[in-house]
């Protein structure tokens, strides 16, 4: 922010050097005067504009420095010191031209002027360069404020930026974990059933092509989450046949909802994956959804104990809860528990 460029502070900083050149001043010296004569008012007056005036004058040199070589955020001792000398220059041409311009006044209401000895005007230096101490403690506090608040914007910045590259590596992630997993499976059937090998991977090529798709949003319908999950239900099936039971009971209410893509199919694959597969007979997958007050609830259900494999990566899991918390920060909350041989992940979402 230059302030030697915005017209608004040249307007304000003039108001504010011969206001308070009159409140120190000229109505300091009224306040306690007396019968003053009419001529004595008029000279104060334009005592107090002059001296004010001049300030504003000269306040433009030590701003220059300011903006020109002082930086508020990194300054060193030298620069410190360098300011220093600036002011006191100021102050010194200050008191250079303020005796003969205070002259013109006293010529004009008096017809004279008056003689101030060189003590006088040593006594007044302190009066004088208060007014600039004034005018660089309010300079200093709004470059000390917009420096912090640019260093605010410039950590929002970077968090959003780092949000945003950690949020492209998570979904970097699941398709090629997703991908994996579909290829091993028709690997599995390529020797004993090349029909049910072919459809899985036309099923699996219409999976890939919608999460490409939708792989650059942050959020998507609940709906559209729901047709990805199907056609993955569906490459499943191909493998667990009647192994797989797949039930569904959506809120409709939740349908238009917005959630992180893949992030159902995710539940169901770590449900599948570590569920049923491990199961002789098989099992059931239970996905549910609802809106609860302000939160969207989804909830994956399905057969099975949780195992937890310390050869295992659990990278759906783990990315799960690392989006939400990237997504949402506090606000969400992801939960995986066993309860009488079922395991229930439960997601829930401040609803947007």
């Amino acid at each position: 922010m230059k302030l030697i460029t915005n017209y608004k502070y040249w307007i304000l900083n003039f108001i504010g050097w011969v206001f308070f050149a009159f409140f120190v001043l000229t109505i300091d010296k009224i306040s306690y005067a007396e019968n003053m004569e009419t001529t004595r008012l008029y000279y104060l007056i334009s005592e107090g504009f002059l001296c004010g005036f001049l300030g504003f004058i000269l306040s433009f040199v030590i701003l220059f420095y300011f903006e020109k070589y002082f930086n508020v955020g990194d300054f060193t001792k030298k620069d410190v010191i360098k300011l220093i000398v600036v002011f006191i220059a100021v102050q010194v041409v200050y008191h250079i031209l303020l005796w003969p311009i205070l002259n013109i006044p006293t010529n004009y209401f008096f017809g004279r002027s008056i003689g101030v000895s060189f003590y006088m005007k040593l006594t007044n230096v302190p009066h004088f360069a208060t007014y600039f101490i004034v005018w660089m403690f309010v300079i200093l506090s709004i470059k000390i404020y917009h420096h912090i608040n640019t260093i605010k914007l410039r950590q929002a910045e970077l968090q959003t930026s780092l949000k945003e590259s950690q949020l492209n590596t998570l979904k970097g992630q699941i398709n090629p974990h997703f991908m994996f997993n579909s290829l091993n499976n028709i690997r599995g059937l390529m020797l004993e059933d090349v029909g049910k090998a072919r459809n899985m991977l036309t099923s699996l090529s219409e999976t890939l092509r919608y999460s490409l798709t939708k792989n650059d949003a942050t959020s998507i319908a609940l709906e559209d989450e729901l047709e990805m999950v199907e056609n993955y239900v569906a490459i499943s099936k191909i493998q667990f046949e009647d192994r797989l039971h797949f039930e569904t009971h959506i809120d409709e209410a939740s349908l238009t909802k917005l959630i992180p893509p893949m992030i159902i199919q995710m539940l169901v694959e770590n449900a599948i994956k570590h569920g049923i597969s491990n199961l002789k007979s098989g099992g059931k997958v239970t996905l549910t959804t609802k809106v609860n007050e302000d939160f969207l609830e989804i909830e994956v259900i399905n057969s099975g104990r949780i195992e937890y494999n310390q050869n295992g990566t659990q990278l759906g899991l783990k990315n799960i809860e690392k989006r939400l918390e990237l997504l949402y920060v506090n606000r969400a909350t992801f939960n995986l528990n066993e309860v009488d041989n079922q395991v229930i992940a439960t997601i829930k979402i401040p609803v947007i």
